[in-house]
């Protein structure tokens, strides 16, 4: 059974076709999905999903290309937080890629996040893009190890995986990986531990092939763990158990 451990079920290109996505899933052996949030003004939509569905859970955050927004305190997180289906701060993290000028508000909302992290013990998702060494140096700064996390949709180099599993982070891979460009991210997905992969959609976005342009849903997490398998040169069972596994290791307050 696979955990499709990053998507957007809120988001108008899923939110209405539930009933049809859950069947997908089902038949495609993925047993449980993250449900991400990334404002808080959409979060009620998110924790809804998890409250009305055992075998969906929740974040709470505020995505790092969101600008002019009200900032969410430390505070507000934790408090939105304590909800049992919540299981991760996020996502959360920098992205130099479409946004540009003084980005310190960025790295400001990020602190942020960690710290809520941190003070209701809950672990990270992290987005970062174009972005890496700041969002390393501030998890170091801000002793993200306390709590660890996923580095969803992973881009980066191998270097960078491993610099944060060592600060107790996974290493998410998404469709991506599938892309027949994607040679770089390929060779990480290969060499970085299995006891420290997991695998997600992102949906609605990145599509896997065969079914890249359309738009993503979580039982197309099954594409991911099928490219990391034979990249690996392992079976797919094997794959499957390690990231499930790998999956309730790291959000505890997940309950299969």
């Amino acid at each position: 059974m696979l955990v499709d451990s990053h998507c957007h079920l809120n988001f108008p290109e899923l939110a209405a076709n539930l009933p049809a996505i859950k069947q997908s899933m089902q038949d495609n052996g993925v047993g449980y999905a993250l449900c991400i949030s990334v404002t808080l003004p959409d979060f009620p939509q998110v924790l809804a999903l998890a409250e009305n569905n055992p075998h969906f859970f929740a974040s709470v955050g505020v995505h790092p290309d969101y600008e002019d927004i009200d900032e969410p305190t430390v505070e507000e997180l934790v408090k939105l937080a304590s909800h049992p289906k919540v299981i991760a701060i996020g996502e959360t993290g920098l992205d130099y890629f479409r946004l540009t000028g003084d980005l310190e508000w960025q790295r400001t909302r990020f602190r942020n996040h960690i710290r809520a992290a941190i003070a209701c013990n809950k672990p990270l998702v992290i987005h970062t893009r174009n972005a890496a060494e700041d969002t390393l140096r501030i998890m170091r700064e801000e002793n993200a190890k306390q709590v660890g996390g996923v580095m969803h949709c992973f881009t980066e180099s191998l270097d960078v995986a491993m610099q944060s599993i060592e600060l107790g982070f996974y290493i998410s891979f998404s469709g991506i990986v599938t892309f027949k460009n994607a040679a770089a991210i390929k060779e990480v997905a290969k060499q970085v531990p299995l006891d420290r992969v997991l695998v997600e959609t992102d949906s609605p976005y990145l599509a896997p092939i065969p079914y890249r342009g359309k738009i993503n849903q979580p039982s197309y997490v099954k594409y991911v763990a099928e490219e990391i398998a034979k990249l690996r040169g392992i079976s797919l069972e094997e794959v499957t158990a390690a990231t499930t596994q790998n999956f309730f290791n790291l959000f505890k307050h997940a309950h299969s």
